[in-house]
């Protein structure tokens, strides 16, 4: 079977490092196309083995893409087109029934209550997405959460399948070594108590109310992992709560890492946290989450689908907070007081292996291509 992977971008973000750890493991010949911002994610792609190929589109309105785009999936002969976000998803479904390509899977990374791809939702963008959806196959949505809002939004239940995101959970197994290693790396004083977060530095993750609450605690040092445009605001906050000696920000990390390289990989920088806390309100997913659970981290959650989405008692390390910042403080110095060490990871985690995502993911592409199609 040969698939061609239609993404909006390839920079460091969720749903980009997903594609890149679906495709190593889905056993079909694939290519990938980029609407835009051919970043790390699609070095890490093209390093693995898969091509990647940057459309160069220059906004959200540019229709010229949408030719350049057919022509491109009628040249490559593919089985199937399988679309990321909602840029592509937009122009991808189109773009491959124009090119006589019947079977087309559209994967929604980002839909939650309020936003998609971190913007408010609008009844124009609800009215384009439910448009082109009737040009696929079928829907995956990367948990039941995003499934029952897809139906909500107007998308046919009979469409809709759930494939949950993964991780190669093996990786993150708790390396003490690793841990030492990276403390020292980062300046990290090997006894400190140490808050992790882990993702674009965006308005809609929060990161400035756990900083604020990593501010209140003395003892407590705040580890963030990724990059975005609100960097030197927080940079800025840290200062103003004479706590900047106590807060790192160690910018995006490409994971899994393109090749053995000095910076700590997310693993490592896992392993040097105590804690892990997720303050963002709106998730799809919560991937962040269910790694720092495979690293033994007990974890604090505002919203977090894919461990809302399990019976209560399949991850007990995992535990949901209130989002202001007196009730992350208090939860966090609830944490420091009992320092209990690392926790066994949750047999839930077996649920979100990648390879076990591969295969149902494998088993739509077949049913796909083989079984009936829309009606033009």
């Amino acid at each position: 079977m040969k698939v061609l992977h239609v993404i909006t971008g390839l920079g460091i973000g969720g749903a980009e490092q997903q594609l890149r750890l679906l495709l190593r493991h889905l056993p079909v010949r694939s290519r990938v196309v980029t609407l835009t911002n051919p970043g790390a994610v699609a070095d890490g792609i093209e390093a693995d083995g898969t091509p990647v190929t940057h459309l160069g589109m220059t906004g959200n309105r540019d229709v010229g893409a949408l030719p350049r785009l057919t022509r491109l999936i009628r040249q490559g002969g593919y089985d199937l087109v399988h679309t990321h976000l909602y840029r592509a998803c937009v122009y991808g479904r189109p773009a491959a029934r124009l090119a006589g390509v019947r079977s087309v899977i559209a994967t929604e990374h980002s839909l939650g209550d309020a936003q998609i791809e971190g913007r408010r939702l609008s009844a124009g963008t609800r009215a384009l997405y439910l448009a082109t959806e009737r040009l696929g196959t079928s829907t995956v949505a990367v948990s039941p959460s995003v499934a029952r809002r897809l139906a909500r939004w107007g998308v046919p239940p009979a469409r809709i399948h759930v494939v949950p995101n993964g991780i190669e959970t093996t990786r993150f197994a708790h390396d003490p070594t690793a841990r030492a290693r990276t403390r020292a790396a980062l300046g990290l004083p090997a006894d400190a108590f140490v808050v992790g977060g882990v993702g674009r530095l965006t308005p809609g993750k929060h990161f400035d109310r756990l900083l604020r609450a990593v501010a209140a605690l003395p003892d407590a040092h705040l580890l963030l992992v990724g990059d975005g445009p609100e960097r030197a605001k927080l940079l800025r906050l840290a200062a103003e709560c004479r706590a900047a000696d106590r807060v790192l920000l160690t910018g995006a990390v490409p994971d899994p890492p393109e090749g053995p390289g000095e910076r700590p990989d997310l693993p490592s920088l896992l392993a040097a946290m105590d804690v892990f806390v997720s303050a963002s309100p709106d998730e799809t997913f919560g991937l962040a989450v269910v790694e720092a659970l495979a690293a033994g981290l007990p974890a604090l959650y505002v919203a977090c689908p894919a461990i809302e989405d399990l019976p209560p008692e399949a991850a007990p390390g995992a535990r949901r907070v209130g989002g202001a910042v007196p009730e992350l403080a208090a939860a966090l110095d609830e944490v420091l007081r009992e320092r209990g060490g690392r926790l066994v990871p949750p047999e839930a985690l077996r649920r979100y292996d990648i390879a076990h995502s591969a295969e149902q993911l494998l088993s739509l592409y077949h049913r796909a291509v083989r079984g009936p199609h829309p009606v033009k």
